[in-house]
């Protein structure tokens, strides 16, 4: 498939959607995997992503999640450069917004829409980087191109793919309903100039006899003129997918260990736990109201990027009683970053990083947190103190991560036990708490914690070692074979000019 020679010109393929959710992220993670597959340096691009699941690069620099998901699928590193522009909401009408891979500012919808332009340098610099070192870029876009209120300036779906001259394929979601009228309603909201990009039309999560499909897509080339070049199944995967949030988020299901997530209003870093989806007889419950709550075996409070409003949120909706009552009776609450600090006794915001204000936390775990202006960004890795408790077995165990955070945790008490040693974390009894993102994903970490879940059921756990890279690829290469079987390759590759 691949021509070689001494120098490259980039080509480019863009992916834009009807709407979110349309499973963009995934799509393009399969064609960086095609690609690689087929012998090109490949690497994908997202000018502007808003996202609450990010991750810090090996140069201490912040990019969203689903970028990194992609070039894991490329089989590169990641860069800043992939997503140079990341907007992480801190409230109902502001975000955080970080240029680079460093914060920029706080900024209301109304003042970065108003502003966006400004950044248009930083998307050129950032994609010109990339084209100096590859062969194909796969860029997603975001939302819908006919976002017609937001069309003006833009720089993350047609205006990116007039700044490379890139290729369009559209994808519409069948699985929601109306999938004709998504394509027909997006091709006709556009202008003349931006419908000439669309090259082809791809029709996702399919269940189903494709030839139902057949006589509605002959309509809707017919009525676009565009041809639709790829019919994709519905495919269950395990990825760090973006689009994939209301899915995990919406599980109700129980499985043999029920994990329970607190779902906080500012959820932040939700990938934390999808290892465990990779075990069967594993459950993960994402809930946010006290009568939910049940009886699970492990409680996790993850990452939030408003920490005093999502512990206020707890305590409003009954939560906390639910919480401070399971751990009385023994079950293990485990806390990642903003949910480690509302283990703690007390959260402090004197210099409004969130607001302003305090709040008294879980009383878990003696300690207080100051949040403070200065974001820590880096990766950590280390091993896991003298732990008690159920997950007593972490003792000496390693682990690898990643911390993204604005606040100080001090122990009120010095007889806390330690619990990762590169980065705050403590222990006391079966109450865990630490800063550290990806903490579950060091091979042989998932496997104490569920093994010392079956033992305090008195039920039996048969080990099996899970490495999460080699189940990561092999999802991948999973993905890769859908997209090869289901969409016609050879013209995506003549659209390219390849």
């Amino acid at each position: 498939m691949r021509n070689t020679s001494d120098k490259h010109s980039t080509a480019y393929i863009m992916v834009q959607g009807t709407m979110s959710n349309a499973g963009k992220s995934l799509i393009v993670a399969g064609l960086c995997r095609v690609f690689a597959q087929d012998g090109y340096k490949v690497c994908p691009f997202k000018s502007q992503n808003m996202a609450l699941n990010s991750y810090v690069t090996e140069d201490n620099l912040e990019m969203g999640r689903a970028q990194v998901m992609q070039a894991e699928a490329a089989g590169i590193r990641p860069s800043v450069y992939m997503n140079p522009i990341l907007l992480k909401p801190t409230g109902n009408m502001s975000s955080q917004v970080i240029v680079n891979g460093e914060v920029y500012a706080d900024l209301s919808a109304k003042d970065y829409y108003a502003n966006k332009t400004k950044f248009i340098p930083e998307i050129k610099n950032a994609i010109d980087k990339l084209s100096e070192e590859y062969e194909i870029i796969v860029i997603e876009g975001a939302g819908s191109p006919a976002e017609i209120n937001l069309k003006d300036n833009d720089i993350v779906n047609m205006g990116m793919a007039a700044m490379v001259n890139a290729p369009v394929i559209l994808a519409g979601d069948i699985d929601r309903g109306g999938v004709f009228a998504q394509i027909y309603g997006t091709v006709m909201l556009l202008t003349k100039e931006e419908r000439a990009r669309i090259k082809g039309l791809v029709i996702n999560k399919f269940r189903g006899d494709k030839s139902i499909l057949d006589p509605g897509i002959s309509q809707i080339e017919e009525l676009t003129d565009i041809p639709v070049c790829g019919v994709l199944p519905y495919t269950e995967l395990s990825l760090d997918d973006e689009d994939s949030l209301a899915e995990r988020l919406n599980n109700r299901n129980k499985g043999d260990i029920d994990i329970a997530v607190i779902r906080l209003p500012h959820i932040s870093n939700f990938t934390d736990f999808n290892v465990f989806d990779e075990y069967e007889g594993i459950n993960i419950r994402y809930i946010k109201e006290a009568y939910e709550f049940s009886d699970p075996d492990l409680v996790i409070i993850p990452g939030s990027k408003n920490t005093i409003a999502d512990m206020k949120a707890i305590r409003d909706n009954g939560l906390d009683v639910s919480i401070i009552k399971h751990a009385a009776s023994g079950k293990p609450v485990f806390g990642i970053c903003g949910g480690f600090q509302m283990l703690g006794n007390k959260i402090t915001d004197p210099d409004s990083v969130e607001g302003g204000g305090e709040i008294e936390g879980l009383n878990l775990l003696p300690m207080e947190t100051h949040l403070t202006g200065a974001k820590k960004r880096e990766l950590s890795k280390g091993k896991f103190g003298v732990t008690n408790g159920i997950f007593s077995e972490l003792s000496g165990c390693s682990y690898s991560g990643y911390e993204i955070h604005m606040g100080i945790s001090n122990a009120i008490d010095n007889n806390l036990n330690q619990f990762t040693e590169d980065g705050p974390g403590y222990n006391s009894g079966n109450i865990y708490g630490t800063y550290i993102h990806g903490i579950f994903d060091e091979d042989g970490v998932a496997d104490v914690i569920i093994s010392a879940l079956y033992k305090a059921k008195g039920l039996t756990y048969e080990n099996k070692k899970i490495s999460r890279r080699e189940f990561k690829e092999s999802q991948y290469d999973k993905l890769a074979d859908m997209i090869r079987n289901h969409m016609d390759m050879e013209y995506i590759y003549k659209i390219m000019g390849l």
